[in-house]
C-alpha cells in the first residue's frame, strides 16, 4: 500500500489534476515558460451608465476600476480552477481570494508606487469593496509604506552576495510552503491575480509577464476608455470600448476554461444591470444594512 504524505501550506491546499494536467509543471517549470496572452474589448457604455447612476444614487463613490477589481473578485470565486497555483510542480487551491493592485502617490514621473493586495469575500458587497479600497488607498498614500516595502528595505541592507542567497533560501521555503506568513502575507506576488489599472494612466493596457517569484498565476491590464468603431447589426457604430489584456499561467486550466471565464467577466461588465440590479435600489439596501448595524 502506497502512503501519501502531503505537508500542509498556510496559503492553500493539495488537488489532484487529470494525468495530461499534472505533467505540464514537470514539462513547463516555470511560470514564464508558460505565459498566454489574452485580449478582450469591451462595450463599457452599459457600465458607466451604471456607475453614473449609483453614484448620483448617493452610494459611496465608485470608478470603473474598482467595478471591474470586484467583478474580477467574484469571477475567481465562480470560476476556482482560476485561483489555483504551482509549487514543487503540485496543483494547490489557494485559501482565499487575493487580488493585489497599485496606487500612486501622486500622478508624477517621480512619485513611488504602492503595490496592494486585499483579500475578497464570496458575494461581497460593492460597497464594502469600495469603502475598504478607499482606505487602503489613502493609507498607503499618505502612511509611511507598506509592509512589504519595508520588508524590501530590510533585505536590501544586506551585503549583494547575502542579498542574493537570502532571497533564493526565501523562494526554497515557499516552494515547500515554509515562508514565514510575516514575508508572504503581504507580498502582492503571493496573489490570485495581480491587476494594472493604466487607464487611470490615460493609457493603454499592455500585455504583462508573470513572475517567477511568488505564487501568482494571472495578470490583467486594465487600459484606457476609448470611443472605438464597431460593427453592429451590419452597421458601423462608435461605442465606448475598454480593452482588457491577460497574462495567464497555461498550467493552472485548459484553454477552454480561461476563455470561458474572460467571457463570463465581459458579459457582468457589458450587462451590470443584470448580474448587480438596479443601481438605485443597490444603493438603498446598501443605506438600509449601514441603517441598520449602526441602530445594533
Amino acid at each position: 500500500m502506497t502512503v501519501r504524505i502531503r505537508l500542509p501550506r498556510r496559503n492553500g491546499r493539495r488537488v489532484d489534476v487529470p494525468g495530461e494536467r499534472a505533467i505540464m509543471p514537470f514539462v513547463m517549470r516555470r511560470r514564464t515558460d508558460s505565459e498566454v496572452y489574452f485580449e478582450q474589448h469591451i462595450d463599457i457604455a452599459a457600465a458607466q451608465d451604471w456607475i453614473r447612476r449609483w453614484n448620483a444614487a448617493g452610494g459611496p463613490q465608485l470608478s470603473l476600476f474598482v467595478l471591474v477589481l470586484h467583478q474580477v473578485a467574484q469571477l475567481l470565486h465562480d470560476r476556482p480552477r482560476l485561483n489555483r497555483f504551482i509549487a514543487r510542480r503540485r496543483y494547490y487551491d489557494r485559501d482565499g481570494i487575493y487580488l493585489s493592485f497599485g496606487a500612486k502617490k501622486a500622478m508624477t514621473d517621480d512619485a513611488p508606487l504602492e503595490m496592494l493586495k486585499r483579500r475578497f469575500e464570496p458575494n461581497e458587497p460593492l460597497a464594502t469593496t469600495i469603502r475598504s479600497l478607499e482606505a487602503a488607498v489613502t493609507e498607503a498614500r499618505v502612511g509611511h509604506g507598506a509592509d512589504v516595502d519595508k520588508e524590501v528595505d530590510l533585505f536590501l541592507t544586506l551585503p549583494t552576495p547575502l542579498l542574493d542567497v537570502a532571497i533564493s533560501m526565501s523562494h526554497w521555503l515557499a516552494e515547500r510552503g515554509l515562508l514565514p506568513g510575516a514575508l508572504s502575507r503581504s507580498d502582492p506576488l503571493y496573489a490570485s491575480a495581480v491587476v494594472s489599472n493604466l487607464g487611470s494612466l490615460k493609457t493603454d493596457a499592455a500585455f504583462h509577464h508573470l513572475y517567477q517569484h511568488g505564487d501568482c498565476p494571472l495578470f490583467l491590464v486594465v487600459g484606457q476608455v476609448r470611443p472605438t468603431p464597431v460593427a453592429v447589426a451590419g452597421t458601423v457604430q462608435v461605442r465606448q470600448m475598454l480593452t482588457l489584456r491577460w497574462t495567464f499561467d497555461e498550467r493552472i486550466a485548459d484553454g477552454l476554461y480561461a476563455a470561458r471565464s474572460a467571457e463570463l467577466l465581459r458579459s457582468w461588465l457589458e450587462d451590470p444591470f443584470h448580474r448587480l440590479g438596479s443601481p438605485e435600489e443597490a444603493v438603498r439596501h446598501w443605506r438600509g444594512a449601514t441603517s441598520a448595524v449602526a441602530e445594533a
